[in-house]
C-alpha cells in the first residue's frame, strides 16, 4: 500500500468525527441509522480501525456526500465538478454549488445547534438571497421580524434590510440559498394548475 493511499485512509476518522459533530449526532444515533455498532463507528473515528466500503456506503448516505468527499479522493479526470465544503470556526459548512463568476450563485449551509439566548449580529450587504429549508428549523432575522422556517419553507429578501441566519437549541439546520446581484432575483416558475374535468 502506499504512503497517499495511506495518508487518505488515515484521514477519514477524522473526518468522519468533524461530520457527525457538525450536524450534531450522537453515535448511538448515528449506529441505529446506518446498523453499524457504536463502537465500530468509535473505533473508526478515532482512527483504531480501517473502514470497509460496506461502511463507508451508509455513513455517506446518512451524511449526505458522495465516496469521495468523505475519504477526500484525489482527482480522477472525471469531468464533473467536485464541490469542496468551506468549514466556518462557529461549526457551520458552506457547500458552493455553482463555480461560474458572476450571476446569481447557488450554497447549501449546514449550520450547527443554535444557542435561542445568542443575540443575532445582523448584517447588510448588496444582493438579492432566496434561502429554502431542507432540514432542521432556521431562524431568520429579517428587520423586524423574526421568523422559523422549517423544511419546505422559503424566504426571498433584499440582503440591504439588515439579517441574520441561524440554526435553533431543537438542532442543527440544512438550507440553500441562491444570492444574486442587487436586482437579480430568482424566479421560480409553476406548472399551471390542470384543469378540472366537468
Amino acid at each position: 500500500m502506499d504512503d497517499s493511499l495511506d495518508h487518505t485512509l488515515d484521514a477519514v476518522g477524522p473526518r468522519l468525527k468533524q461530520l457527525r459533530q457538525r450536524r450534531d449526532v450522537t453515535l448511538v444515533d448515528l449506529a441505529e441509522e446506518t446498523g453499524i455498532s457504536t463502537s465500530t463507528l468509535s473505533r473508526l473515528e478515532a482512527g483504531l480501525r480501517r473502514p470497509t466500503l460496506e461502511q463507508l456506503l451508509p455513513l455517506a448516505r446518512v451524511y449526505g456526500v458522495t465516496l469521495d468527499e468523505l475519504v477526500d479522493a484525489p482527482p480522477t479526470g472525471n469531468p464533473r465538478i467536485t464541490v469542496r465544503p468551506i468549514s466556518c470556526d462557529d461549526g457551520s459548512l458552506i457547500l458552493p454549488l455553482t463555480r461560474r463568476p458572476g450571476g446569481i450563485q447557488a450554497y447549501k449551509f449546514v449550520l450547527p445547534t443554535g444557542n435561542d439566548d445568542a443575540e443575532p449580529e445582523l448584517r447588510t450587504h448588496e444582493g438579492y438571497d432566496w434561502a429554502y429549508v431542507l432540514n432542521g428549523t432556521l431562524r431568520l432575522v429579517l428587520g423586524e421580524h423574526d421568523l422559523l422556517l422549517n423544511p419546505g419553507e422559503a424566504a426571498e429578501f433584499d440582503t440591504r434590510t439588515p439579517h441574520w441566519f441561524g440554526a435553533t437549541s431543537s438542532g442543527p439546520v440544512e438550507f440553500l440559498s441562491l444570492i444574486g446581484k442587487q436586482g437579480e432575483r430568482a424566479h421560480v416558475r409553476v406548472s399551471p394548475k390542470a384543469r378540472s374535468s366537468k
